[in-house]
């Protein structure tokens, strides 16, 4: 099965050359495109970058599934620079996704005020509180670091294929409710007229190819639909033991992001997380991090189960044009 090997993940550094390129591709964007989320992989040309970034695009879809780019020169260039910068990376990975069902598709990461108990708030908008690992909606997922916060913060990432594999071989009774349907709640965004919630299962195979969707505090907040399905207890403990060996040190990598660090992560073969942290505002020290949500050309709708594809139709959310974070900076 793609993407089994428990490896420690992959850190790239980019070499003057790489930067010297990132320069050049910023300055040629910028000059031809007004708005950054219309710059295409042609306006962002990376002559020796890109071909480094397609080949990771494919360890990242059938290899590791993570990887950590190090050496975006976030310090010397403004909050908007760096994203844009960001954003011509990720051309050359997959195609942006929106985040939400405003079109966001250059999101921030950050606290924007929202409470950890509040059901229709999204994890990007709560700020200090560890998360649990979780995948996300789309092939990749990216988080470029503008700012670390005053501590804590780290990353975290699990290999949920060698989860998977191991749960199959030694609690085979857990693994199969993995592959039942769990009731997912859209947290207010779903399509008007639609129903509140949706079903999928944790685990779904197509072909030789594992895809995991695992977001548990959606899981545990669709109680309050009354009309939502009731997860069993059987399946409850499948999925505390899944939370149990994304704990275990065995199975994940835990990544200090700094100021230009970008992580990449496969969303169908790798759950990520994060530690608590603590901004210090009066230094100006808040944590900030830009995502993108890609998909790529290398796993095509036809090789991907229904609700993995960015036109499903479970009254989620599809395209509805390109916009930014409504956050201001």
């Amino acid at each position: 099965m793609a993407a089994g090997r428990r490896g420690r993940g992959l850190r790239v550094q980019l070499t003057d050359e790489h930067v010297a390129e990132l320069d050049a591709a910023l300055a040629q964007a910028t000059a031809t495109v007004d708005d950054v989320l219309d710059i295409t992989r042609d306006d962002f040309p990376l002559p020796t970058l890109g071909a480094e970034l397609e080949a990771l695009t494919h360890e990242l879809i059938d290899g590791r599934g993570v990887v950590l780019l190090r050496g975006l020169p976030a310090d010397r260039l403004s909050k908007d620079e760096a994203s844009a910068m960001y954003w011509g990376i990720g051309t050359h990975l997959g195609r942006p996704w929106p985040q939400n069902a405003k079109g966001h598709l250059l999101g921030d990461v950050t606290d924007q005020g929202r409470a950890p108990g509040d059901p229709t708030a999204r994890g990007n908008e709560i700020g200090g509180v560890p998360f649990p690992f979780h995948s996300d909606g789309s092939d990749l997922v990216g988080l470029l670091c503008l700012d670390a916060g005053a501590s804590g913060g780290a990353s975290l990432v699990a290999n949920a294929v060698s989860i998977h594999n191991d749960l199959v071989r030694d609690e085979p009774e857990l693994a199969a409710h993995l592959y039942r349907p769990f009731p997912y709640d859209l947290r207010g965004e779903q399509a008007p007229g639609a129903r509140s919630w949706y079903t999928m299962p944790v685990c779904t195979r197509a072909g030789e190819r594992l895809f995991v969707r695992y977001i548990r505090p959606y899981i545990e907040s669709v109680r309050r639909h009354a009309d939502a399905p009731e997860v069993s207890a059987e399946a409850r403990a499948a999925l505390d033991r899944v939370d149990a060996m994304c704990a275990d040190e065995q199975y994940q990598v835990e990544m200090t992001m700094q100021p230009g660090d970008i992580q990449f992560v496969n969303n169908f073969h790798v759950l990520h997380a994060r530690r608590a942290y603590v901004d210090d505002r009066a230094a100006g020290r808040v944590r900030h991090l830009k995502r993108l949500w890609l998909e790529t050309d290398l796993l095509a709708d036809a090789q991907k189960p229904e609700r993995f594809r960015l036109g499903r139709t479970d009254g989620y959310w599809s395209r509805n044009g390109k916009t930014k974070s409504d956050l201001v900076v």
